[in-house]
């Protein structure tokens, strides 16, 4: 959805709220260069995002004007954290809630990727039956998946970590 900015008050509405402020007003369905003119607005452009890590946040920052001259969306990344203080006074740093968060996102991936492990497990648990013989190729890559968790990588695995099913 579009957004317009009144420059000369730094005002930033969609096309819809600027409809809704000059009800009284006949303006067309489709706004052309002179109808910004007649309502002194500016079209604010589309700018990408920056990246940002697992511990910041991309925030709009109001509107700035690009090389070109064109009027566009501004973002900052700021920090996810901060100093916090509970009502009986116990201050958490922001380091400790950046290391539970941390945590979290580790114990999030570990899970996903044993239940991955377990599904894989699960697909080949037919060759275990007392009427089929397992072969040692597929003893071999049951084991393989069972062990996935000592990996190097565990939990940041890629897909050449996993064995390959025979």
């Amino acid at each position: 959805m579009s957004n317009y900015i009144k420059l000369e008050t730094g005002e930033i509405k969609t096309q819809g709220e600027w409809r809704q402020a000059n009800k009284h007003m006949s303006l067309p369905r489709v706004w052309t260069a002179d109808t910004l003119t007649d309502l002194e607005l500016t079209a604010i452009l589309a700018a990408p995002k920056p990246s940002c890590t697992d511990l910041q946040n991309v925030v709009s920052d109001g509107v700035t004007t690009d090389a070109s001259g064109n009027t566009v969306e501004a973002w900052s990344v700021v920090d996810k954290f901060s100093d916090t203080t509970d009502a009986d006074g116990v201050v958490t740093t922001k380091a400790e809630h950046e290391t539970a968060y941390t945590a979290s996102l580790v114990a999030d991936k570990e899970t996903s990727v044993r239940t991955d492990r377990d599904s894989r497990i699960a697909l080949t648990d037919w060759t275990g039956m007392s009427d089929v013989t397992m072969t040692a190729d597929m003893a071999t890559y049951r084991q393989a998946l069972r062990d996935i968790t000592s990996h190097a990588d565990f939990p940041d695995l890629e897909t050449e970590d996993w064995p390959t099913s025979p």
